[in-house]
């Protein structure tokens, strides 16, 4: 339990740098293009910051290339529902639309925890706990483990 709440506390933190990162990347892009164009772009390249950020700090895990395949599953829902809200407030609540990307950010918070945990944290042989390692969890044959630089003699 108390783990569970560290992992909401340190998706909180992340899910607030993450909606900054978009949202800065969402202004700079903004007077250069369509707001629905600048919105999916920075979508685009917070969700690359957000798959490290979960993977390293939020569930203490390591980054694999089919976690990194699949992480963008976790974006669905929210690129779902933060389109549909952000669509809804623009155009049929008026919001300005420099704004409305970050309300609707925030009604996605919850779908995005739950989808998340379930692909980025391994589990047990029996589906309830930590993985023991193995092939796409981080291991030598995932091909995502770190990498030393060889020596030439």
């Amino acid at each position: 339990m108390r783990d569970q709440l560290g992992q909401i506390i340190r998706f909180g933190v992340v899910g607030g740098i993450n909606t900054g990162t978009f949202f800065g990347c969402y202004l700079l892009l903004h007077p250069w293009m369509p707001y629905f164009a600048a919105y999916t772009l920075a979508f685009l390249l917070s969700m690359v910051g957000s798959f490290f950020l979960n993977t390293y700090f939020t569930y203490r895990t390591r980054p694999t290339w089919k976690k990194f395949a699949l992480f963008p599953l976790t974006n669905v829902t929210n690129y779902v529902v933060q389109s549909a809200g952000l669509y809804a407030l623009v155009t049929w609540a008026g919001m300005d639309d420099r704004i409305a990307p970050l309300v609707a950010a925030v009604v996605a918070i919850p779908f995005t925890y739950v989808i998340s945990r379930r692909i980025l944290v391994s589990r047990g042989p029996d589906g309830t706990g930590p993985g023991a390692g193995g092939p796409g969890d981080g291991g030598p044959e995932s091909g995502m483990e770190e990498r030393r630089p060889s020596r030439l003699a």
